[in-house]
């Protein structure tokens, strides 16, 4: 979980809070607090994943159990954000990367950079289809219409998915829109 990450939380039918993850968990450390019946699900809006918060102590405490960790110290050139890993590859691919200007590191580098480049659309788009159709799953499942949505969601069309979901619950519908914004 990042502080650059965006969450919504649901009670039921209706959406109660939505935005950076300091904002959602104040209103649901209210809510945890009043209440013996806390039912809320949250989902992380990038991912569509639902994800649960240890809402006992203070919101701070909360907060900080919810934040990642900070980052290791150790080995590499921290300034830099280097973080080293093992990569396994064929004797092959070693004597190319041997054979680049700047060594193996730099190499592997600026060929991932060229990827990220050239995927920034598509996997942008694959993105956030996924994370609409794994909150689909999640909150309307069991709704009117729920299958044929999922297949005009991955079909990319917006037209046939807003009219089969236009009978959900506003806050649901709204959600979905939200998430694949203007990818499809």
């Amino acid at each position: 979980m990042s502080e650059n990450r965006s969450y919504t939380a649901f009670e039921g039918q209706s959406r109660i809070a939505s935005g950076p993850l300091a904002e959602v968990l104040r209103i649901l450390k209210q809510r945890f607090d009043a209440s013996e019946n806390f039912a809320i699900l949250v989902f992380e809006d990038q991912t569509g994943q639902q994800v649960d918060f240890d809402l006992r102590g203070t919101l701070e405490e909360a907060l900080a159990r919810a934040l990642p960790a900070p980052a290791r110290t150790g080995p590499g050139r921290p300034r830099l954000g280097v973080v080293g890993r093992e990569v396994s590859l064929l004797p092959r691919h070693w004597d190319w990367l041997e054979e680049q200007p700047n060594g193996a590191s730099a190499a592997l580098r600026r060929l991932v950079d060229q990827a990220r480049a050239q995927d920034q659309g598509s996997s942008h788009v694959c993105s956030a289809l996924t994370a609409a159709g794994r909150f689909m799953s999640a909150m309307a499942g069991n709704l009117a219409g729920y299958e044929e949505a999922t297949r005009a969601l991955y079909a990319k069309d917006r037209s046939r998915l807003e009219a089969l979901i236009a009978g959900w619950p506003e806050d649901f519908r709204l959600h979905v829109l939200r998430m694949v914004g203007d990818c499809i």
